[in-house]
C-alpha cells in the first residue's frame, strides 16, 4: 500500500511528530521500564510480535497473546499463547504488566483487567494504552473504544488504585491524523496530489493543540494504575 510505505519512509522526527499516539505510547513504555527495578518480572499481556521486548532488556520479560489478531504477524517470540481472560500464571507472579492497545480486542475487558490484577504482586503497576477515536482494525476481533471514565471504572472494578489517565493528544492532533489517514483512499498519481494538498494542514494543526484544554477529542488514553499493597 502506497500510504503505509510512505509513512514508514518518513524521517524519525517527522514520524514521531505526526504519529503522536504511537509516539506517546512508545515514550510511556520507555518511562515505565525505566521506573522499574532491574530484574523486575514484567508481563506483556497482548504482546503480539513482542515489539516492546527490547525495552525491558533489564527485566524478566514474559510475552503472552492469544495469537489471532493479525494473520500477517509472527507470534514466534511469545513465551505463552493464552487467552488474557485466563492467564496461565500463578497469583502475584509479576511485578509489573503492560497492556498496549489490546483491551479493545478482548470480549470481556473487565475479566482481563481482573486477571492482570491477580497475576500482579501487591504494589505491582500496570501500564495500559487504549484507543478512543480509532478505525476498526484486526477485524473481526475489534470490540470496544474507551473513554477516560470507562477506563477508570474498569480499573477500579478490577481493584486497581492510584489511577492516572492521560489523553494522547487532543482535537488538532486527531484532525491532523485523520488528514493523513485520508491519503490511503487515493491511488497512484492521485496520492501525490492528495499529499501535497493535505500535508501542510497535517503539519500545522498540531501547533494548535494548546487551544484544546479539555482534550476530549483524542486518539486514545495512556493509563498507569497500581494494585494495592
Amino acid at each position: 500500500m502506497i500510504y503505509r510505505s510512505a509513512v514508514d519512509r518518513l524521517p524519525t522526527p517527522l514520524r514521531r511528530y505526526l504519529l503522536h499516539f504511537e509516539t506517546a505510547i512508545s515514550d510511556a513504555v520507555d518511562a515505565f521500564s525505566a521506573s522499574l527495578s532491574n530484574g523486575s518480572r514484567v508481563l506483556d499481556a497482548g504482546a503480539g510480535e513482542c515489539a516492546y521486548k527490547d525495552r525491558f532488556a533489564q527485566h524478566r520479560y514474559t510475552g503472552v497473546d492469544l495469537g489471532i489478531g493479525d494473520a500477517q504477524w509472527n507470534y514466534g517470540q511469545l513465551d505463552a499463547v493464552a487467552d488474557l481472560a485466563l492467564l496461565p500464571f500463578h497469583d502475584g507472579a509479576f511485578d509489573a504488566a503492560v497492556n498496549i492497545v489490546t483491551l479493545e480486542h478482548v470480549r470481556e475487558p473487565a475479566v482481563v483487567l481482573a486477571e492482570l490484577g491477580r497475576v500482579l504482586a501487591p504494589g505491582g503497576r500496570l501500564l495500559l494504552a487504549v484507543p478512543h477515536e480509532w478505525e476498526e482494525h484486526q477485524t473481526p476481533h475489534d470490540y470496544f473504544r474507551y473513554t477516560r471514565y470507562g477506563v477508570r471504572y474498569l480499573l477500579e472494578r478490577a481493584g486497581f488504585g492510584e489511577i492516572d489517565i492521560r489523553p494522547a493528544g487532543g482535537f488538532f492532533r486527531l484532525l491532523s491524523r485523520r488528514l493523513l489517514n485520508a491519503l490511503q483512499f487515493f491511488p497512484g498519481p492521485l496520492f501525490v496530489l492528495a499529499a501535497l494538498a493535505f500535508a501542510p494542514a497535517a503539519l500545522a494543526l498540531p501547533l494548535l493543540e494548546p487551544l484544546d484544554r479539555k482534550q476530549n477529542f483524542t486518539l486514545g488514553y495512556i493509563c498507569i494504575a497500581r494494585k494495592p499493597f
